[in-house]
């Protein structure tokens, strides 16, 4: 019979330890050497298939597959073929800057899978031939026999056949922040992937115990494996901003493109012109037309927003992403770690004396104990020197538990499980000296915690006499007691009245344990018999994971700015719907769990996604269709994460966003930004920082169009008539490249507005140019082409200037009116004809002095003179292009101020 371990429809921890060691026809004992030879050729080696990078030469070719470029690229082919080689190189040195600067924004390879492939074991202790051995992770086979000790790395997925007190970390396979119990007894065929306590799955920690487990999987067939295949076949998405400049580029380059040729064929066919004379004229157009320096202010602005977010604590790994975050609408939220501290504290205890609340988060053993009456918690301070029940509570909680409280590097610290920890935390909390009545109270016998029996018991001394304690699940115990112990002795046990105490906790959204004891008339080897019958009850505690409370503030934040949170984790759902309803989400009245997810058909999903905001027991590929399903809505996505099952849908989303501390590797290659401080709080500061350069993005747009677009119809407009080109092909790249430097970079550094999250989220397919803003550059195109025109003009045909000189003028006033509409760009609407206006932005004035500095050099150094064919101006000169360019200002200004009338 064939090994059908690699068949996905074997529902392994459905089946019991025999049936699974016949389906992989293996023994307790292990393989021989033969069948493992015989494996290893057929199954492979237990590792993750590698894909390929990018070579370095296809990425930097890709930055070349833009129209415009293209464009570029043939106007200095053209050019070269008819001797202009100052022209042709020119214009290939543009696009060499332009592709180098793509080349490095893209940053480093996608690194995911790598990180992935790092969290198999490099070793594993298997059985075979009833010997035990160590062998590389990679020599494993279906029907090995693994050992595993605490501490231990899982090497591939495992059906456990043996457990001895056995409790796994999952948090990066299934994003409960807790261990989780493990044994031996199949589950039900349709348990989720974290209620699947018979399987060990590769890539998680043994966290405490020891175990024997079947290999059931390896490689790309396990769990993990299956999240690395996913995370290959996701396609990123392009952010609206690359979306709306690869879709403004493809226009503007066939407009381009279309009056180039329109213009040299009326050159040549209406004035007879020569023909290499209307190319040059062409390309002239094209050059002067092309915003070559775009790209790259884009790319500064971004990265002036990624320099920015730094400092709040966001690390931005890939540039776009800056602004995508101005866009988001929906942020999906993994619950532990990031929305909680991952620090279980003990807030209610329930005793027969009545409910007793705790105050303090966390593991420091800082707060106060309050009674609790008719649901009112008392202000005043409990003193526990009269509450003799609620000691003693609290001493059986800190000797029936293995975890111990440090304080380590200034900070607090579990060793051992987080819920005995939070019992200890309690007990420290009311002064209890738990390291002293550990000593005083030695334990003699033990039954560890199993999931089986659900509980854990230990035997103490206590008054006198043997005593047994006994913690574990509140429905097992209260089956097991038939009694309670109040402050005046035993009394019956009313089995109703602590269920509704029980229920009452758990509405809470706190997991809950029970505390119970039993006299012994003398030491014994404790037996399960012992534990399971006869208990006196002493009480309840529940305990929760409390919100992080800058992410209660954070929540409200993104609500006010019309972003919707959304919670999407492996917890169980009453849990994850308190800690919504504490964080302040909206929509918490209905829970949708993770078996539901897969029931639903994908129009079913779209439906719910948009009206529920708590989404619980969910796998990764639940994740990744909730993405999907939020994506196909229109919403613009980030998810934050920190597991390795997180993975895809960060590289699904919008926006990924991973922890940086509690975070995986694999999480934080998988996205676009990290958080350094593992806050909730920093994706807001992150979003206002992207609307901000969304917002001085779209301005610089606005404000070097008109520039392109008066040189581009100041030579056409000069072919048309049949005159001559008030600018050069030369002189319009120069003035291209040395406006976008510089004034164009100025704008980048303007401050937010001050409604930036007051703001709804903009839409992904909103024009990056709206009629407005169309309007703007076509009337300040208008403005400039008549100003550099009528100077051209001026000089040339009134002043009898030679053609250098006249174009010396153009290309000043150009860049002069340049200057006068940056400043007007600092605001759209609002007059900037006051101080603050005019002389509020530092970055505008140095950019208008070093282009000063730079026009003058260009005017008056022989070398460039001769280069560009520049030649000097006389001082009236500058009073009248200086003068017009006061005027361009002040017509622009009249314009603001109409639309302001009309608003």
């Amino acid at each position: 019979m064939d090994v059908a371990y690699h068949s996905p429809t074997t529902s392994w921890h459905a089946l019991s330890a025999e049936e699974a060691l016949d389906r992989q026809q293996s023994h307790p004992r292990g393989l021989t050497d033969e069948a493992v030879a015989e494996r290893q050729r057929r199954f492979g080696p237990n590792r993750l298939p590698q894909a390929r990078p990018r070579s370095a030469w296809r990425r930097l070719a890709s930055q070349f597959a833009n129209l415009l470029i293209v464009i570029l690229i043939v106007a200095a082919l053209g050019s070269l073929a008819l001797g202009a080689i100052v022209d042709a190189i020119a214009i290939l040195s543009v696009v060499a800057i332009i592709a180098l600067v793509g080349y490095v924004q893209e940053g480093r390879a996608e690194q995911a899978l790598a990180r992935i492939r790092d969290l198999l074991a490099p070793s594993a202790q298997v059985l075979r031939g009833g010997r035990r051995q160590e062998v590389p992770a990679e020599a494993l086979v279906p029907g090995d026999i693994v050992l595993l000790e605490s501490g231990d790395r899982v090497p591939a997925d495992l059906r456990l056949l043996e457990a001895r007190r056995l409790r796994h970390q999952e948090a990066t396979l299934t994003g409960e922040s807790l261990p989780v119990d493990k044994g031996t007894a199949a589950v039900a065929e349709n348990a989720e992937l974290g209620d699947r306590s018979s399987m060990a799955y590769a890539g998680t920690l043994v966290a405490q115990g020891s175990a024997r487990g079947l290999v059931v999987a390896i490689g790309a067939d396990t769990e993990l494996g299956r999240i690395s295949a996913l995370l290959g076949r996701v396609e990123p998405l392009r952010t609206p901003l690359l979306r709306q400049l690869d879709r403004a580029g493809r226009v503007l380059a066939t407009l381009i493109l279309a009056c180039a040729i329109a213009t040299a064929l009326v050159g040549v066919l209406l004035h007879g012109s020569p023909w290499p004379t209307m190319f040059m004229a062409a390309v002239g157009l094209a050059v002067a037309a092309i915003p070559e320096g775009l790209p790259a202010i884009v790319t500064i602005g971004l990265a002036l927003g990624v320099q920015a977010m730094a400092r709040s604590r966001a690390i931005i790994r890939r540039l776009p992403a800056v602004e995508t975050l101005g866009s988001v609408s929906t942020i999906c939220s993994d619950k532990t770690g990031t929305l909680t501290r991952n620090e279980m504290t003990a807030q209610a205890i329930w005793l027969p004396e009545g409910e007793f609340h705790l105050d303090g988060i966390g593991f420091a053993p800082e707060g106060a104990f309050h009674r609790v009456d008719d649901g009112k918690t008392s202000p005043a301070p409990l003193d526990l020197d009269d509450q003799h029940a609620l000691r003693h509570f609290l001493n059986v909680g800190v000797l029936c538990n293995d975890a111990e409280l440090v304080h380590e590097d200034e900070t607090w610290r579990i060793h051992g499980d987080p819920t005995e920890g939070a019992l200890v935390v309690a007990a420290a909390k009311a002064g209890l000296p738990v390291v002293q009545t550990r000593r005083h109270h030695i334990r003699h016998d033990a039954i560890p915690f199993d999931a089986g029996r659900q509980y854990m018991a230990t035997l103490h001394d206590m008054e006198g006499s043997p005593r047994l304690l006994v913690k574990g699940a509140p429905d097992r115990l209260l089956a097991m007691c038939h009694r309670v112990r109040t402050d005046r002795g035993e009394d019956s046990l009313e089995l109703s009245l602590w269920e509704q105490r029980l229920h009452a906790l758990s509405d809470r959204g706190l997991r809950v344990l029970a505390l119970a004891e039993k006299p012994l008339s003398s030491r014994l080897k404790l037996t399960d018999e012992h534990a399971e019958s006869e208990l006196v009850l002493l009480g309840l505690v529940g305990m929760l994971d409390p919100p992080r409370e800058e992410a209660i503030a954070a929540v409200a934040e993104c609500r006010a700015a019309g972003i919707r949170p959304v919670m999407i984790t492996g917890d169980h759902g009453v849990t994850a719907r308190a800690i919504a309803e504490r964080l302040g989400f909206a929509n918490t009245g209905r829970v949708i769990s993770g078996h539901e997810i897969e029931s639903m058909s994908e129009a079913a999903l779209i439906d719910s996604v948009m009206t529920v905001d708590v989404f619980a027991r969910a796998t990764p590929e639940h994740k990744l269709r909730l993405i999907e399903a939020l994506q196909s809505c229109g919403e613009v996505c980030a998810m934050t994460g920190d597991g390795v099952n997180d993975g895809p849908a960060l590289k699904r989303a919008d926006v990924g966003v991973a922890m940086g501390r509690q975070g995986t590797a694999a999480a934080q290659e998988a996205a676009e930004m990290v958080l350094a401080d593992d806050n909730f709080a920093t994706i807001v500061a992150a979003i206002r920082e992207g609307r901000k350069v969304y917002d001085n993005i779209r301005k610089t747009i606005t404000f070097l169009l008109p520039t392109n677009g008066a040189q581009g119809l100041a030579i056409m407009v000069a072919v048309l008539c049949g005159a001559l080109l008030p600018v050069s092909p030369l002189q319009a790249l120069w003035v291209n490249m040395a406006v976008a430097v510089t004034l164009g970079l100025a704008l980048a550094f303007e401050p937010g507005e001050h409604d930036l999250m007051r703001r709804p989220p903009r839409k992904p397919d909103a024009a990056l140019l709206d009629l407005f803003l169309l309007w703007r550059v076509i009337f300040v195109s208008t403005l400039l082409l008549l100003a550099t025109y009528g100077i051209f003009t001026w000089i040339h045909d009134m002043q009898g200037g030679a053609l250098e000189q006249a174009r010396s003028g153009a290309v000043n006033m150009l860049v002069a009116g340049s200057a006068a509409y940056l400043v007007n760009s600092r605001y759209l609407i609002q007059g900037v004809l006051s101080w603050r206006g005019l002389f509020g932005s530092r970055p505008v004035w140095v950019a208008i002095g070093l282009i000063a500095v730079i026009q003058l050099a260009w005017t008056y150094v022989p070398v460039l003179q001769r280069l560009f064919g520049a030649a000097g101006l006389a001082p009236m000169h500058w009073v009248v292009i200086l003068a017009t360019a006061l005027a361009v200002l002040l017509i622009v200004e009249g314009e603001k101020a109409l639309w302001r009338r009309r608003a």
